[in-house]
């Protein structure tokens, strides 16, 4: 068994497919640092199983996945199939061949499979398991990985020989044994305490049992009590129901003679209603005249409005058709036709070239069979007359012998007649298959174009337009901030107050801790006045501070508002119809409230001087202000004239100067951000449009390339007929020459019959130069001809280009054409359409002023025919009275009727009830109940003592309802007096509650939870049978596994010695048991003696003893434990010479039993190779290249 491929297609570094035959023996595989080499590796131990993203050098498993490079995509999953030649089925497979398939999706998703059927992880891996490649992957030694068999515990170093001993598999058994023996203890305690509880359960359960049995027993007495009652009031509502249906007789015969009378006032309605009726069609048809008038005037108002509808629609005349002129088309096709000619003209030139060389061609070739021939009769003379002059006898022998040779040319010149021919077969297939794989795609890539071109075009737009909307906010921006830098400008006080903004105390300036309403600036600024951009100081120490401070440095008017000042308590009052509003209701701040409480105490603004007049009269109100600035007191008005701004007033000047900038920058930003988006648009469609371009010019070098490919698949299949046709010349020039063979063969026979000699005169020399010269110029001749037919389909594919262009643009002047004269007929039949609503709009107004006059003559029949109709209704008016008095005694004497017939129909629900209760209660028909219980029964005495006489089975009734006879005979009767069933049922309700609560289902459910207790009884024993069981299986396991790794460490002791040896010559080298006692959890030591010390431990050896050693423990469990192959990722990188010597000797003994793949850089080991792969790696992917040192 052995390697057979490897493909990789999206691993790692392999972005392409690539395929790997291995063959037995050694295999190199050199290359570059960092070309993919160690990714082979990766790939081996990735599709065996691999789990450990770290082993394969990775953060996690999508790592694997090719990640793509600047000019390649990262691919979506990476797949790798093994391919194991099993032919001497070591594989427990019955295939000769094992592909092993490890798929991996970027999305997380996990596939493998075995020659192509889904399979489990643990399938590959048992699989494997038993050719010694498991889970710890000793067969494959990547980099790092003796330094890792060094550091390596005692117990790790067991695992490498259990896995090649091939019984991982057997100790994965045992883990799943004990996984299920640690279950099945978890169950069974489970069960264990189940069963306690159902044993816990059963006991009370029985009691209940009890205790139902005692309640059914009173319960048949509770039924016997209640049948008998139910029985009576049975009987006393039949009775009742009786009586009520002889008075329903009387009621009926009253009622007739109502109903009688009833009769006669009905008629005289329906005489009257009969004589409205006649009338009805007048009223009718004048309501229907006049709304079917009103419908005419209604339809010709809408039409009217349609008209003037059309008129309007038609009133716009088209857009004229924005296309080409036809007369430029037309043009353009005549320049393209124009070049057509020009092109067909260099056909018929390359034509007559053709056809020149065709003659010249056949002239050479037609020479240069007569000098073939002349040549072949000149040797043939010469052949003759040298071997008559020898021996006539030897002359037959000749002629023969030419005979023969004819006869074998002629043969070989039918073969090379049908090798022609069908190479003349294949070449027009291919002529074909080549023209029907390669269609012109032209129009695809001129309709790419154009659409490229339009999105171009439509992207320029909208960056024209978003360069038009930034510089719109670019200069809304600069306005406003110019308008908040020039209001900043006059937000500080003009007087000393400004030098005080960062004094001690100091909480800004008034007018940037508040917030006036809109449109009361002004009026809070006038009601503030002198201190509406004061500077607000926390406390009176702190202002009085500055003060002092101002005072001493002379800085003039200085003006301070103190924080905490004593609040005023009292709270406005709502005032209704007073225009305007509190004045602190329109001022708002979160750190100036108590402040503004005080200052604005009893103030009231105003939109206008009137209102404001309104407002001062209130006593409630000390001051008003206007929004404009005046202030009106008790006994002082201030006017401030024109509209100045006030310090609040450029505040929120300021504030909205800021907002307006601050969202102004914000459109701006949104406008870069979009144009910024537009431009890359833009980019991304000019390249489009490039690519477009580039596109149709590269589609047409194609279709050149294809045409000039083309003549050369036609001239190929030309040039095998020509070839057919030689053949076939020769074929017969064969046979000539044949028949000529025969008949000299004659000829020779008679000559030495007759012993005559011919000397032939030929001059052989000048006919061999002369062949010579000949075949040569058929030669050139037959070269110039295929440049002829070249040059000619390229003449003719470049004609056929041009005539399309010309016919696609006459087409197109036609299409110009045909829309513009459909958009002359469109304008034509627009005006006609507007001609025609003009004249239906007068037509219409006409007809409505018609119908407008007949609909008020129309109305006026009908409201008169409505006046009669009228007094008609007023007569039937008083008869309909008449018959509604009658009506009403029926209605009373009905209602009595029906009160009776209610209260029949509840006795009869009554009687119902009861008698549903008879079945629902009693399980018994009404009749059999009132025959069996009825008050005219004799009543069964159910005492204690009877009671416990009689079963309950007596007591309860049979399946048909029926009481038992048994219990009648058995217990003592009496006389039925209600009274006393109703005592009785009471005393056996109240003997009921006393049992307390019944559990109706207790005898049922003590039966099902006794069987269930049994139920689990018997699955502990069959717990814990299976128990013993899997501990029988997991002491089998154990002998296996310890007869296994005894067989597998004694040989890989011996073997490793051996190897060490080798290695090390004159050294020694031990595998020493850390616990010989227990063979199933022993570790394994390495004790390495090189020659010459006395060191045993691995750690004070040199780094290549180190290596030597790991390889030494390695190549002992390889020879112990043969595997198919064995994978080698530059272990011999740290070695010198001559260890490097020694361990190809090991390589070389290896490669009698497995296939062995090295990854290396030393010459030595290539040379060593039976097939070499070389690894290369450009833009970012890896590539294969493969060589057979043998070959």
């Amino acid at each position: 068994m052995h390697l057979k491929t490897l493909s990789l297609r999206g691993f790692k570094s392999f972005a392409s497919a690539t395929t790997l035959r291995l063959e037995p023996g050694i295999t190199c595989v050199v290359g570059p640092n960092g070309s993919g080499k160690s990714n082979v590796v990766d790939a081996l131990a990735w599709v065996m199983g691999e789990q450990g993203a770290k082993t394969l050098r990775g953060a996690n498993m999508a790592d694997v996945i090719f990640a793509g490079t600047s000019g390649r995509a990262p691919l979506g999953r990476a797949q790798v199939d093994l391919t194991i030649d099993n032919s001497d089925g070591l594989l427990p497979i019955d295939y000769s061949e094992v592909t092993i398939s490890r798929t991996l999706f970027r999305g997380g998703g996990s596939e493998y499979a075995i020659n192509g059927t889904p399979a489990r992880l643990l399938d590959i891996q048992e699989l494997l398991s038993d050719t010694g490649m498991g889970r710890q992957m000793h067969v494959i030694v990547g980099q790092g990985q003796l330094d890792t068999i060094l550091s390596s515990t005692p117990e790790e170093r067991r695992g490498f020989i259990e896995e090649a001993a091939g019984v991982l598999k057997h100790r994965r058994r045992k883990e799943r044994a004990l996984k299920k023996l640690g279950d099945m203890d978890q169950n069974l305690v489970r069960v264990l305490d189940l069963t306690s509880e159902i044993e816990r359960q059963l006991r009370p359960l029985a009691r209940q049992a009890k205790i139902a049995r005692r309640a059914s027993l009173i319960q048949a007495r509770v039924r016997d009590a209640k049948a008998r009652l139910l029985a009576d009031d049975l009987m006393i509502a039949r009775d009742r129901l009786q009586r009520g249906s002889d008075d329903a007789d009387v009621q009926h015969e009253r009622l007739a003679h109502l109903q009688e009378e009833e009769t006669l006032r009905s008629a005289d309605i329906r005489r009257l209603e009969e004589e409205e009726r006649l009338r009805h069609p007048q009223v009718a048809q004048a309501m229907e005249e006049w709304q079917s008038l009103t419908a005419i005037a209604q339809r010709l108002d809408a039409t009217m409005t349609i008209a003037r509808e059309r008129v309007l629609t038609h009133s716009q005349p088209e857009l004229a058709p924005q296309t080409e002129d036809p007369a430029s088309l037309d043009e353009r096709a005549q320049a393209a036709s124009h070049e057509d000619a020009q092109i067909l003209q260099r056909v018929q030139s390359a034509q007559s070239r053709v056809d020149e060389a065709l003659r010249l061609r056949g002239e050479a070739e037609r020479l240069d069979d007569e000098a073939q021939r002349a040549l072949a009769q000149a040797n043939r003379l010469l052949a003759d007359y040298r071997e008559a002059s020898a021996r006539l006898s030897a002359g037959l022998a000749s002629a023969s012998s030419r005979f023969d040779a004819a006869q074998a040319e002629a043969k070989r010149a039918k073969t090379q007649v049908d090798a022609a021919r069908e190479r003349e077969a294949k070449a027009a297939q291919e002529a074909q298959a080549y023209s029907e794989d390669h269609p012109s795609n032209d129009s695809l890539a001129s309709k790419a174009l154009n659409a490229a071109q339009k999105t171009r075009e439509e992207a320029r737009e909208k960056v024209d337009a978003l360069l038009a909307r930034e510089r719109d906010a670019r200069a809304e921006r600069a306005r406003w901030e110019a308008r908040r830098d020039a209001l900043a400008q006059t937000l500080t006080p003009s007087d000393g107050t400004a030098s005080f903004m960062e004094a001690k105390g100091s909480m800004g300036d008034l007018p940037s801790g508040v917030h006036v309403d809109a449109g009361y600036e002004n009026a809070i600024a006038q009601l503030l006045f002198p201190f509406s951009d004061a500077l607000v100081m926390d406390t009176h120490e702190h202002a009085w501070e500055n003060v002092r401070d101002a005072d001493e440095r002379g800085q003039g008017q200085v003006r301070f508002l103190i924080a905490d000042c004593a609040a005023t308590n009292r709270k406005p009052a709502q005032l209704e119809g007073i225009p305007g509003k509190w004045a602190r209701d329109a001022v708002t701040s979160e750190r100036f409230s108590a402040l503004l409480d005080v200052l604005l105490d009893g103030a009231w603004v105003s939109q206008t001087i009137e209102e404001a007049r309104i407002a001062i009269v209130r006593p409630e109100i000390e001051c008003v202000a206007t929004a404009r600035g005046d202030l009106m007191t008790n006994s002082s008005v201030l006017v401030a004239g024109e509209e100045s701004a006030s310090p609040l007033a450029l505040r929120a000047q300021y504030e909205e100067a800021a907002a307006a900038a601050a969202e102004a920058l914000k459109r701006e930003s949104d406008a870069q951000e979009q144009l910024s988006e537009a431009n890359a648009a833009l980019d991304q469609a000019v390249r489009g449009a490039n690519d477009a371009l580039k596109a149709l010019r590269e589609e047409d070098a194609r279709q050149a390339k294809i045409a000039q490919e083309a003549a050369r698949v036609h001239s190929g299949a030309r040039a095998a007929h020509a070839e057919t046709t030689r053949a076939e010349e020769t074929l017969k020039r064969a046979e000539e020459q044949l028949e000529h063979a025969r008949i000299a063969h004659e000829n020779a026979q008679e000559r030495a019959r007759t012993g005559a000699l011919e000397a032939p005169d030929v001059d052989l020399e000048a006919a061999t130069r002369l062949a010579e010269e000949r075949a040569a110029a058929a030669r050139a001749a037959r070269e110039e001809e295929t440049q002829a037919r070249l040059a000619l389909r390229a003449a003719e594919e470049e004609s056929r280009g041009a005539a399309s262009r010309a016919r696609n643009l006459r087409q197109a002047a036609a299409r110009s054409r045909e829309e513009r004269i459909a958009y002359q007929r469109r304008e034509e039949r627009r005006k006609r359409e507007l001609a025609r609503a003009q004249s239906v709009l007068e037509e219409a107004q006409r007809g409505f002023e018609y119908a407008q006059r007949a609909v008020a003559a129309a109305k006026g029949r009908r409201d008169a025919i409505e006046v009669a109709r009228r007094e008609d209704s007023e007569k039937l008016a008083g008869v309909r009275a008449q018959l509604d008095a009658v009506r009403a005694q029926i209605s009373e004497l009905t209602l009595a009727s029906q009160q009776a017939q209610i209260l029949r129909a509840e006795l009869r629900m009554r009687v119902e009830q009861l008698e549903g209760r008879s079945l629902e209660e009693i399980s018994m028909e009404a009749d059999d109940l009132i025959e069996h219980y009825g008050p005219h029964n004799l009543v069964p005495i159910l005492t204690e003592d009877a009671l416990n006489q009689v079963s309950p089975k007596d007591v309860e009734s049979n399946e048909e309802g029926q009481p038992a006879q048994e219990t009648e005979d058995s217990v003592p009767s009496r006389p039925y007096v209600r009274e006393e069933q109703v005592k009785v049922l009471d005393q056996a309700l109240k003997e009921l509650e006393k049992l307390g609560r019944v559990n109706p289902l207790a005898l049922e459910e003590h039966a099902a939870l006794a069987k269930r207790h049994e139920f689990l009884v018997a699955q502990v024993h069959d717990l814990k049978k299976s128990k013993a069981d899997l501990l029988h299986i997991v002491e089998d396991v154990d002998r296996l596994v310890q007869e296994a790794f005894e067989d597998a460490w004694k040989d890989t002791a011996k073997h490793f010695e051996h190897t060490f040896n080798v290695l090390f010559p004159g050294g020694e080298g031990h595998l020493v048991l850390t616990d010989p006692d227990s063979m199933l959890d022993t570790g394994i030591e390495i004790e390495a003696r090189p020659a010459g010390k006395k060191v045993k431990r691995l750690s004070l050896l040199s780094g290549g003893e180190r290596s030597l050693a790991a390889l030494a423990f390695l190549v002992a469990i390889f020879k112990a434990r043969p595997s198919p192959f064995y994978v080698m990722d530059e272990v011999e990188a740290a070695l010198d010479d001559i260890n490097l010597s020694r361990l190809l000797e090991i390589f070389k003994e290896l490669r009698a039993t497995s296939q062995l793949i090295v990854i290396t850089h030393q010459k030595r080991t290539m040379e060593i190779a039976d097939a070499l792969y070389g690894v290369t790696m450009r833009d970012g992917v890896t590539r294969v290249v493969s060589q057979r040192l043998n070959e």
